[in-house]
C-alpha cells in the first residue's frame, strides 16, 4: 500500500473510531441525509447510467438490483469497464489462485454466485483503503487499540474465505499481520499451520468456524483467538454454540457482500447496520414491520455505483433497543435469502404464505432431541429432508418439529420426503434451507420478488 493509501485507512479508521455520537435516531438521519445529498450531487455525473437522474433526490432514483447492474455494467462504474473485461480477470485470479492481477489498477472480485449468476465488483486503492479503515474500526476491540496505535507487535489476523483481493489485503501492514488461508484446499490441509500462526482474530464462514471449533474441541489444534468473527454466511445456533464452547470468546459477525460493508456486531453482541457509510431502505415483508430487504446506497464508493440497490436478504429488525447505544439500526438476525423463505397453504383459506428461515431454525434447535446437522430443501409441496447421523428418531423429530412449527403458524403440512445427506464443501457457502421450487398456485407477496428495477 502505497504512503498516501495508508494515510487514507488511518484517517478512515479515526473517522469511523471517533464518529459523532447521536442523541437520537433524527439527529442521525439528518446528518446522514446531507451526506448522501453531497454524494448524489458530486457522482451521478460520473456514471452514464445516472445522468439522466441529476438533480433529483434519492427516493426518486431507479431501485435496482443484480440482474440490471449485470447488464448495465459498464454504465454503472465510471471507469467504463466492460462486464466480459471484469469478469475474465477476476477469473483468471481464482484460476491461479494469486488473486493479484487487476484491471487498469482496479481491483475486481466475484461473489460466490450462491443466489444463481455471480456479481462483480469493483474498487480503486483508495477505496481499499477507506473500506479496511472502516472495518479495522468496527472490528478491533477496544483492549487491542494500545498494541495498535503503539506497534509493539502485529496483531495476526487469520481470514479463510473462498478467494482472497487486494480488498482484503489492504488490512496487512507492519502493525496488522494478515494472512489468507485458502478454502480452495480445505479446511483440513490448514489446520497445523493455523495452530503455529496462532492467530490473535479468526475470520471465516461460519460452518468453517464450526469445523475449526471441532478440531478444537477435542484436541486437533490449539490456539487463542480473542476475537473470532463469522462472515459470508448465516451464523446458525449450534455453530455459535459450538465456537464459543471451543474458544471461550463471543462470536462476532460481519456483514459484508459485493456490494459493500452493511453492518457488523458491537460489544454487546447485537448487529448494526454500517449506517453512517450505508443508507439502508427497508422493503417491509410484513405489516409490523419485523422483517425487510434491504435497499442499499453506498454513498463512499465512487468507482462502481451502489445506488437504491436491492439485496436478496432477509433481515430481523431488533424491537429492543441495544445497550450500546447506537442509534444505528440493530438487527435480530439475518435470516438468509429471499430464495431460502419457504412457501406452505393456509389451513383457513388456502392461500400460500412464507415461513421465514429462522423461524424453521428456531423449531428445529427447541426440539426435544438434539439434533445433528440438516438440511431441507423444498421441491413444490414436497418438502426434501436430510439430516446428518441419520437415524429413525432424528428424522422423527425433525419432521415432528416441523409439523408442530406450521400447525402455529395455521399452515398445512406438505409431503414429507427423505433425501440422502451429504457435508457441505468448504469453499461453497452453506444454506440448510433452501425453496428450490415455490408451489405452482402460489401467490407469493410482491415484497419477495424484485420491484420497482430499472431494466
Amino acid at each position: 500500500m502505497t504512503p498516501i493509501n495508508q494515510l487514507r485507512l488511518i484517517g478512515s479508521f479515526m473517522q469511523t473510531t471517533w464518529l459523532p455520537k447521536f442523541t437520537s435516531r433524527l439527529e442521525f438521519e439528518s446528518w446522514q441525509a446531507k451526506r448522501i445529498n453531497i454524494f448524489l450531487r458530486t457522482q451521478l455525473k460520473n456514471s452514464s447510467f445516472y445522468r439522466d437522474f441529476i438533480g433529483h433526490p434519492l427516493d426518486q432514483l431507479p431501485i435496482v438490483d443484480k440482474s440490471v447492474m449485470l447488464k448495465n455494467f459498464t454504465a454503472m462504474n465510471v471507469e467504463g469497464i466492460s462486464l466480459d473485461a471484469a469478469t475474465n480477470v477476476a477469473l483468471k485470479n481464482e484460476a491461479n489462485r494469486d488473486f493479484a492481477l487487476k484491471l487498469d489498477g482496479i481491483t475486481v472480485g466475484l461473489s460466490s454466485g450462491t443466489s444463481g449468476s455471480r456479481g462483480v465488483f469493483l474498487t480503486t486503492e483508495k477505496e481499499n483503503a477507506k473500506w479496511a479503515g472502516i472495518v479495522i474500526a468496527r472490528a478491533l476491540p477496544c483492549f487491542f487499540l494500545p498494541q495498535l496505535l503503539r506497534g509493539s507487535k502485529p496483531i495476526k489476523i487469520a481470514f479463510f474465505l473462498r478467494a482472497n483481493s487486494d480488498l482484503y489485503m489492504a488490512l496487512q501492514s507492519k502493525r496488522i499481520d494478515f494472512r489468507f488461508f485458502d478454502l480452495f484446499i480445505g479446511v483440513e490441509a490448514h489446520l497445523a499451520n493455523l495452530e503455529t500462526y496462532d492467530p490473535d482474530f479468526l475470520v471465516a464462514p461460519a460452518h468453517v468456524l464450526s469445523a475449526i471449533a471441532s478440531a478444537a474441541l477435542v484436541g486437533r489444534i490449539r490456539i487463542k483467538p480473542q476475537r473470532v468473527i463469522s462472515v459470508a454466511e448465516v451464523l446458525e445456533v449450534d455453530d455459535k454454540v459450538r465456537i464459543e464452547k471451543a474458544f471461550c470468546v463471543m462470536v462476532h459477525q460481519l456483514y459484508q457482500c459485493t456490494e459493500g460493508f452493511l453492518g457488523y456486531t458491537c460489544e454487546h453482541g447485537v448487529m448494526h447496520l454500517n449506517e453512517e457509510y450505508v443508507h439502508v431502505e427497508p422493503e417491509w415483508l410484513d405489516k409490523e414491520k419485523t422483517r425487510f430487504i434491504p435497499i442499499i446506497t453506498d454513498f463512499t464508493r465512487t468507482t462502481q455505483h451502489v445506488i437504491r440497490y436491492r439485496l436478496n436478504d432477509v433481515l430481523r429488525v431488533r424491537q429492543a433497543p441495544c445497550a450500546c447505544g447506537r442509534v444505528s439500526r440493530a438487527l435480530d438476525a439475518i435470516e438468509g435469502r429471499c430464495d431460502d423463505v419457504l412457501w406452505f397453504a393456509s389451513t383457513a383459506s388456502g392461500e400460500y404464505c412464507p415461513l421465514y428461515p429462522d423461524m424453521l431454525r428456531h423449531a428445529l434447535t427447541s426440539a426435544a432431541a438434539v439434533i445433528p446437522d440438516f438440511r431441507i430443501e423444498q421441491n413444490a409441496d414436497t418438502l426434501c429432508i436430510a439430516v446428518a447421523d441419520q437415524t429413525p428418531q432424528s428424522l422423527c423429530e425433525v419432521e415432528m418439529a416441523i409439523r408442530t412449527l406450521l400447525s402455529r403458524h395455521g399452515l398445512k403440512a406438505p409431503k414429507f420426503k427423505v433425501i440422502p445427506f451429504s457435508a457441505n464443501e468448504s469453499i461453497a457457502k452453506r444454506r440448510r434451507i433452501v425453496c428450490n421450487q415455490r408451489p405452482a398456485n402460489i401467490l407469493a407477496l410482491a415484497a419477495i420478488k424484485p420491484s420497482n428495477a430499472r431494466h
